[in-house]
């Protein structure tokens, strides 16, 4: 269970971290450097939480390490899995540097695993060549996506996303507050739906790139998740594979989760309190 709320809280503090980070920092609501010294410890924070609650809770004498795994890795995987993360990473470089958008950095990288896997596996194992990867994406996943900031552009152009901005600033008069709330709902309805939302009711001129509200936004969305099993693909995954139910994932690992979205929230604000 802690595996799920650290993929999510590791997922925050780097723009291609997750989705919801990648359009915040494709819309120019935040930005690279920023975003890392801002959310990195928040993120720390959510997971001494969440640990810090599992040890409170958990009898760690009665838990056994897990058998070693015998599987034998491939020919050239250490060399295919550091060009793969060096790929990453070299995105918000490439983009800093040329001002081109992500995807074209991101294909470059895709580019540079596909000539080597090629060069090493040749005709003798296809099935770790990108051709046979690219097979198996879930088209299903990016069309529903696709599906949803088409919605969220269209309410975005007809000024539903200005009015319900502008309610939401009555009901809810500080900002800080509509993040966090975000970071809930998100738990119960996808992030980036909610995302994209909040990106089309607070323009720019209101809320400038790099923003409080933006990192809160990009904290809140990513962890929030962790708190339900269904909150987040790490949690489906998790609740695939391990055979878990919803319910042992609330009495377990929700509260866990709850103390380390908290935790995380304080120390965003203290660090934006203390002009860090």
């Amino acid at each position: 269970g802690l595996a799920v709320i650290a993929a999510n809280a590791g997922g925050a503090w780097s723009p291609i971290g997750d989705v919801t980070t990648t359009m915040l920092w494709m819309g120019g609501q935040i930005t690279v450097l920023p975003l890392i010294t801002k959310v990195f410890f928040p993120s720390l924070a959510c997971v001494l939480g969440a640990l810090s609650w599992h040890l409170l809770t958990t009898d760690t004498k009665t838990m056994e390490a897990p058998a070693p795994s015998s599987s034998d890795v491939p020919r050239g995987g250490p060399l295919i899995f550091s060009v793969g993360v060096g790929g990453l990473l070299f995105v918000p470089v490439f983009k800093t540097l040329s001002h081109l958008p992500p995807f074209a950095g991101m294909l470059l990288a895709t580019s540079a695993v596909w000539a080597i896997t090629d060069r090493l596996h040749g005709n003798d194992r296809p099935e770790l060549k990108v051709p046979e990867a690219l097979r198996r994406i879930d088209m299903s996943g990016a069309i529903f996506f696709l599906g949803i900031l088409m919605a969220v552009s269209a309410l975005e152009s007809a000024g539903v996303l200005v009015k319900v901005a502008q309610l939401l600033g009555q009901v809810v008069p500080d900002n800080n507050i509509v993040a966090m709330i975000i970071g809930v709902v998100s738990a119960v309805i996808d992030n980036v739906p909610l995302v994209a939302a909040a990106m089309g009711m607070y323009d720019l001129s209101i809320i400038p790139t790099d923003s409080q509200f933006w990192d809160l936004i990009a904290f809140c969305a990513g962890t929030g998740g962790s708190m339900l099993v269904i909150g987040s693909a790490a949690g489906i995954a998790f609740m695939g594979m391990e055979n878990i139910s919803f319910l042992w994932y609330l009495k377990k690992i929700a509260p866990g989760a709850a103390m380390g979205y908290v935790a995380g929230i304080i120390t965003l604000l203290i660090q934006t309190k203390l002009g860090f």
